[in-house]
């Protein structure tokens, strides 16, 4: 099976796109808006890019209507968004917040979860996550889409603090996946959650390089 996405029908049922690039992490991500109006939403097209200085982006569709997310333009106009991991605890709460809610409801309330204060962000995070990311907004990329819904913002954020809650650390100072049970996007309306993971170092990777992959400060 193979065919060419936008000049030919898929011959399948549904999509491969997505469920091909698997698993995806959950940019749940938090903003306040200029006017003080809180804000949570979830992104699966959210990724780390670089560790020095630690650099995050996440991908908002807009919407069909042409409208874009609250997320995007609430980072753009305060200069930050937090992300909060999710884990599969709160996957529940997660996916209230994706709803496309009305201007003005606040989807922490909505979703039942605690604000927390950030340190540097102005908008809240998370309370019940085992994680955080404060995020400095850099830039915004626009790539123009097949249809008015295909239109895609690309974000870039530097992190410029990090919160792990000490419960879901390991003795030796690492994340307890285990405890945390981490939250993934797959296809369609699929989700997963891990908590068994190998260790696999590279062939004759040493010194410096070797504590890079590992993340040795």
């Amino acid at each position: 099976m193979h065919y060419a996405p936008g000049k030919e029908p898929c011959p399948l049922p549904y999509s491969p796109f997505k469920a091909c690039t698997v698993p995806r992490p959950i940019g749940w991500l938090s903003t306040i808006s200029k006017d003080g109006k809180t804000n949570l939403a979830p992104y699966s097209q959210w990724q780390n890019l670089t560790f020095d200085p630690p650099m995050v982006m996440f991908a908002a569709n807009q919407y069909s209507d042409g409208r874009r997310k609250h997320t995007v333009i609430n980072a753009e106009e305060t200069g930050w968004f937090v992300w909060n991991m999710c884990n599969y605890a709160l996957k529940d709460a997660m996916n209230i917040t994706a709803v496309e809610w009305p201007d003005g409801v606040d989807e922490f309330d909505k979703a039942g979860v605690t604000k927390a204060a950030c340190i540097d962000a102005p908008g809240p995070r998370v309370a019940e996550s085992p994680a955080h990311f404060e995020c400095r907004y850099l830039s915004t990329t626009r790539l123009k889409g097949n249809s008015a819904h295909g239109w895609v913002d690309v974000v870039f954020g530097e992190v410029v603090r990090i919160h792990v809650k000490d419960e879901v650390l390991t003795p030796e100072g690492k994340l307890d996946y285990g405890a945390i049970r981490p939250l993934a996007r797959v296809g369609y309306h699929d989700y997963t959650s891990f908590s068994e993971t190998f260790t696999m170092p590279i062939p004759g990777a040493t010194g410096a390089a070797a504590a890079g992959l590992e993340g040795k400060a």
